[in-house]
């Protein structure tokens, strides 16, 4: 594999023999491989391809990894690369960038490039117009195929797609259309007008993408193209904008099917804080949960020496409390996780919470009576055995384990929902939240059912 040869030679240094690799390989083999590497084997790697494959890759990788690429550049090699940029990549690219960043950017491209550029951002976003781009072909219908050929000839090496070509008139108004291979197999003298097709299927530049790339996928077009309000064709959308425009519609829509539309990018900012974020700003989103944890740690000691004269008359009720503690915040985890799954996946939609949330109830319930009953029998043994004969203990442990696991299951599904809805970082706050609650509960359940059935001995 190509990623297994690149990560050899990276890591022996051997610096030639990777650029001979990457020279001889083809591009989708490199940006295969390109997505397994870590950041900084990107930039070793991509320093290394010859222009054409840099600027082919750079194009087809996420943004995150574009800005990656170049924050590793010189000012100059970022002006030169993003100025040799197809138009709606760039558009793309500046869209996501920080606004000081992209108005320099901006201001750096080569006049020609920085007209086009403002063109297609003067157009609304999640447009046609915005994500259209203006390297396309355009013929005349009094040109012969001779003519046609030529100019085809020319333009070819600066153009994103050649294989269909538009017809426009003197005023640039969309005429007809005609692909490649009809070109190709015509009679040399022929007139394009007698061999164009003048039924066009295609879009305006206000037409939203989503439109636009579902009509790409369901004609099996190439590209489609885009027309203003006069009718003058000012760009063509091409198929593999269409195919990134539908992966993003997917996921919008699992997200949205889970309730979390608004809140996609507030946890994606969250999620990159915790992972890359300074020491101080981890701070800020975890410290203030596990002080929640401490504060609720020192009210359960508070708890355990309430019932000290329980624990000292009864030496078996102590034994289990570890038992009760750790099954429920095995169950809590085990809820919270499926949550925060289920709701990730679109398994679980927000909207209709309540119908998830009372099925966790009756499987938290079910659970706790299963190993409320084995625990409590097995309790009940041990503490006759062991303790004097006691075996009301494994009552109290039993009935303990079945409200304390219902509970862990409830906090489990309801604290993240919770921590969501008031916009709060669910992935920083549910555990602690859920372990605090549940220590503190777990040990009045268990230390009052220990007092309703063994109240006689203390």
């Amino acid at each position: 594999m190509l990623q297994e040869k690149i990560l050899s030679l990276i890591e022996t240094k051997n610096m030639e023999a990777l650029k001979a690799a990457l020279n001889s390989a083809e591009d989708m083999e490199i940006l295969h491989a390109f997505h397994d590497l870590s950041p900084k084997e990107q930039i070793i790697v991509f320093r290394l391809l010859t222009k054409n494959s840099a600027l082919s890759i750079f194009e087809e990788l996420d943004t995150d990894e574009q800005q990656n690429l170049l924050r590793s550049f010189t000012a100059e090699k970022t002006i030169e690369f993003v100025n040799e940029l197809a138009p709606d990549d760039r558009v793309k690219l500046l869209d996501e960038l920080p606004a000081t960043v992209a108005k320099k950017l901006l201001a750096s491209l080569s006049p020609a490039e920085r007209k086009i550029t403002n063109l297609l951002m003067g157009y609304e976003p999640e447009t046609a117009g915005r994500i259209m781009t203006t390297e396309y072909i355009s013929l005349k219908k009094e040109m012969t195929v001779e003519q046609a050929l030529e100019r085809v000839r020319r333009q070819a090496k600066d153009k994103e797609t050649i294989y269909t070509l538009y017809i426009t008139s003197a005023s640039r108004k969309l005429e007809g259309v005609l692909t490649l291979k009809e070109l190709l197999i015509a009679d040399g003298s022929s007139k394009i007008e007698d061999i164009m097709s003048k039924q066009v299927i295609k879009a305006s530049t206000d037409t939203d993408q989503e439109e636009v790339a579902h009509l790409l996928q369901e004609l099996d077009l190439l590209a489609l193209p885009i027309v203003d309000k006069e009718d003058r064709l000012v760009g063509i959308v091409t198929i593999d904008d269409a195919v990134d425009i539908l992966e993003e519609e997917v996921t919008e829509d699992i997200f949205d099917q889970a309730g979390l539309a608004d809140i996609t990018k507030s946890e994606t900012s969250r999620s990159e804080v915790l992972v890359s974020g300074s020491l101080w700003d981890i701070w800020k989103v975890r410290l203030p949960f596990l002080f929640i944890t401490l504060v609720a740690a020192l009210l359960a000691a508070q708890v355990i020496k309430g019932f000290e004269e329980v624990l000292e008359s009864v030496a078996a009720v102590f034994a289990f409390v570890p038992l009760i503690m750790d099954m429920g915040g095995n169950v809590g985890t085990q809820s919270s996780t499926v949550f925060a799954r289920g709701v990730a996946l679109g398994h679980i939609q927000v909207n209709k919470f309540w119908k998830h949330f009372l099925k966790e109830i009756g499987i938290g319930f079910s659970m706790g009576v299963l190993v409320g009953t084995i625990s409590g029998a097995v309790a009940a043994v041990l503490a006759g055995v062991f303790w004097d004969g006691v075996p009301m203990v494994g009552l109290a442990v039993g009935l303990a384990l079945v409200v304390t696991m219902t509970l862990a299951s409830v906090l489990g599904f309801l604290v993240p929902y919770v921590l969501i809805k008031f916009n709060v970082d669910q992935a920083a706050g549910s555990a602690p939240i859920i372990t605090s609650i549940k220590d503190i509960a777990g040990l009045l359940i268990y230390f009052v059912f220990v007092s309703i059935f063994l109240g006689h001995l203390l």
